[in-house]
């Protein structure tokens, strides 16, 4: 079936198909060695083995702004360097396989990250290097493709020094280590886009799990984290597990690899085999309950499929990978926090749309410009209600048969809406139009096919709840409603509803101690509300400080310590010893508040001014 989209893409499929018309790159073999460290040097060989699909008079590599590069092997090609591209000029004829190997040495800007080594105060367990190649280009440090059209089976050696851990794509097959250095092997069994090569060094330790299937789940943590794993990888193999069985497909890779890393520009990275993803993310028992890895684990777990496996073709088809990551993902936490939290997040995520929407925001789908909110939450949402639409079966079919046909090759939406639409003998075209090119929300339609306000409702005795309602997921308005509000919360377990309830009622209704009996979110959704204490509630909001959330202690302590000076002592005392999340948010608090409390331990104000 045609669709309009494709006249959208046309323009930019054709200057994509330029080389990759022309040449078909296959094998990439690199050996990687690091030079001064200070200097954040790296340099090596890399073999291409590539095959000529047209007869052209020159090729060409990404390679941006290396101090040197060159052809080591073949005299007959001729070449030059323009600083972005290595230009391989010769007669290449159709149907010719050349290899060709390339020395280079460079001084990245971006993509290859060298931390601490640069800083006489860091210890050698604080130093690393890692690589972020979407958005920042692999061409800053190894000639390769950009043109993630490209897909090129990557096989890395890397030298480094003797004592840190080396990681990367694919399967470790031997590690040779000499007097002062070590050299990693490392192998790929299929192709990826050039912006999923991936490396991390450092000081790590590593446990190893296996899913259902047999595949190895790499699990690296510093040395001194051993407490903070569990927390950290908690649901991990279930994870897996869910998403191998709900996707359909087997999971393509030969391990899938997770390390923290220092400084991370994003949250998480998907890179083929090898999430590398932000040590703020490693966390204890307590910082679990605030912010933990379960929902970036899954969503770059998710990726291994979506976008490593098939890859868009451009970035109009960006969704096919970040809203199917963040639809598969809410699935993996659907099978461990329940239906209440997913739907809860689905409502959430409703609500962003909206509120960006109300802003003049909206764009399609499908314009490469539109906005991660727009990629990742309306591309989930496309993605539930196309189920809802098709059924459970018949996704499943489309979804399978649409990564199996395009495996390890790129995609657009269009080969995605032709399974679907084969799986459910359905035309689609009326969806596609409104949901994929439209940039119109349709709001309404969200909300009315999807919550309802039958869980709470008028009797003649007052108000209750509705146990028997059809669903009990609906939005939460406690404008004018509060009394209904405010019973609900006396009456409900569900801790997703009461944390919203308190949220919109506001402190001037937060007046019953045993609202303080809820559970650990509702609390916490109280400590943000009530800044201001009565001081019937003091008692009340005091034992907010022994929560297990370093959120709550947080507000808590500086709620209590701004309305009642008396007692700002004891509450120091009480929390003096607490640290928080990795960025210390408890700890900077607790410094900030003791400094400025009079005659509190003075010896903390004498030796702070004096450094």
């Amino acid at each position: 079936m045609k669709r309009l989209f494709l006249l959208l893409c046309f323009c930019i499929n054709f200057l994509i198909a330029q080389q990759t018309d022309a040449v078909d790159f296959k094998k990439a073999k690199a050996d990687i060695v690091f030079g001064d460290l200070t200097e954040k040097q790296v340099s090596g060989t890399i073999s291409y083995e590539f095959k000529i699909l047209k007869n052209v008079d020159s090729i060409y590599l990404d390679a941006q702004n290396f101090n040197h590069i060159e052809i080591l092997n073949n005299k007959k090609f001729r070449y030059n360097y323009n600083s972005k591209q290595l230009i391989i000029k010769h007669r290449f004829k159709k149907g010719d396989t050349h290899q060709i190997a390339i020395g280079f040495t460079a001084q990245p800007k971006k993509a290859l990250y060298f931390i601490g080594w640069d800083d006489v105060s860091s210890s050698a367990v604080e130093n690393q290097i890692w690589t972020q190649g979407q958005g920042k280009y692999t061409s800053n440090w190894l000639p390769s493709i950009d043109d993630m059209n490209e897909k090129i089976k990557f096989d890395l050696s890397i030298t480094f020094h003797k004592g840190y851990e080396v990681i990367a794509n694919g399967k470790l097959t031997n590690q040779q280590t000499n007097d002062s250095t070590s050299t990693w092997h490392y192998d790929m069994q299929n192709p990826m886009s050039s912006y999923l090569v991936a490396l991390a060094i450092g000081k790590y330790n590593k446990k190893v799990a296996y899913s259902k299937s047999g595949i190895p789940l790499e699990m690296y943590y510093y040395p001194e984290d051993s407490l903070k794993f569990e927390p950290t990888y908690r649901y991990t193999k279930q994870m897996f597990d869910v998403l191998e069985d709900e996707i359909g497909v087997p999971y393509p890779w030969q391990n899938y690899k997770m390390v923290p890393v220092k400084d991370f520009l994003y949250a998480g990275m998907e890179n083929t085999s090898l999430n590398i993803y932000s040590d703020s993310y490693v966390v204890d028992s307590i910082a679990f309950v605030d912010k933990n890895f379960v929902n970036i684990n899954a969503h770059e777990l998710a990726h291994q499929w979506f976008g490593n496996l098939v890859t868009a073709t451009s970035g109009t088809h960006h969704w096919l990978q970040e809203g199917f990551t963040t639809y598969y993902a809410l699935l993996a936490e659907k099978d461990i926090f329940g239906e209440d939290y997913y739907y809860w997040r689905l409502y959430e995520y409703a609500q962003e749309l909206k509120t960006q929407d109300e802003a003049g925001q909206s764009t399609s789908l499908l314009d490469p410009k539109s906005s991660s909110t727009t990629f990742y939450k309306k591309g989930c949402w496309v993605l539930h209600m196309l189920r809802e639409r098709i059924g459970d079966t018949a996704f499943k079919k489309g979804v399978k048969s649409y990564l199996k046909k395009h495996q390890f090759k790129n995609v657009n939406t269009d080969d995605f809406i032709t399974e679907i639409e084969k799986a459910s003998s359905e035309d689609l075209s009326g969806f596609v139009n409104k949901w994929l090119v439209s940039s119109e929300l349709h709001y309404n339609d969200l909300k009315k096919r999807f919550f309802t306000h039958k869980a709470i409702v008028k009797t003649k005795n007052g108000i209750k709840i509705d146990s028997t309602a059809s669903t009990s997921y609906y939005p939460i308005n406690c404008e004018g409603h509060e009394q209904i509000c405010k019973v609900f919360l006396l009456d409900s377990n569900d801790s997703f509803r009461n944390a919203k309830i308190v949220e919109q009622l506001g402190e001037e209704h937060i007046s019953k101690s045993t609202f303080f009996t809820k559970d650990i979110k509702t609390r916490q959704a109280i400590a943000q509300t009530l800044t201001d204490i009565p001081s019937e509630l003091k008692t009340d909001y005091e034992s907010l400080l022994n929560d297990k959330s370093y959120i709550t202690i947080e507000i808590a302590l500086f709620n209590l310590w701004r309305n009642f000076p008396d007692d700002r002592t004891k509450y120091l005392n009480q929390t003096k010893t607490i640290i928080g999340f990795n960025d210390k948010n408890v700890r900077i608090l607790w410094l900030t508040l003791a400094l400025i409390t009079e005659d509190y331990e003075p010896i903390i104000k004498q030796s702070t001014s004096k450094s």
